[in-house]
């Protein structure tokens, strides 16, 4: 009985240690933005105003859709938009 406890208490400390060592990794991670109007058709980052789901573009470079992108990218990019179209 007394490996059985030694064996959870061991795989306890490393589930603890692996979390706190990725919040410390989460204040490292590059900031973000979507970039709208560069996505390439079923190459979309999550759901849009015309379909619900990541992967779904319909056409290359549709307005509504966008991809994360490191933050200062999009505005490199020719058609790249920071904000998305108005809905109809």
């Amino acid at each position: 009985m007394k490996n059985a406890n030694t064996f959870i208490a061991a795989g306890l400390a490393a589930v603890i240690g692996a979390g706190s060592q990725a919040v410390s990794y989460a204040d490292e991670m590059p900031a973000v933005e979507k970039c709208y109007g560069i996505a390439k058709a079923g190459k979309n980052d999550c759901k849009t105003q015309s379909n619900i789901c990541a992967g779904h573009a319909f056409a290359d470079k549709q307005a509504d859709t966008f991809v994360a992108l490191p933050a200062g990218t999009c505005q490199r990019i020719v058609g790249g938009s920071l904000t998305a179209p108005a809905d109809n």
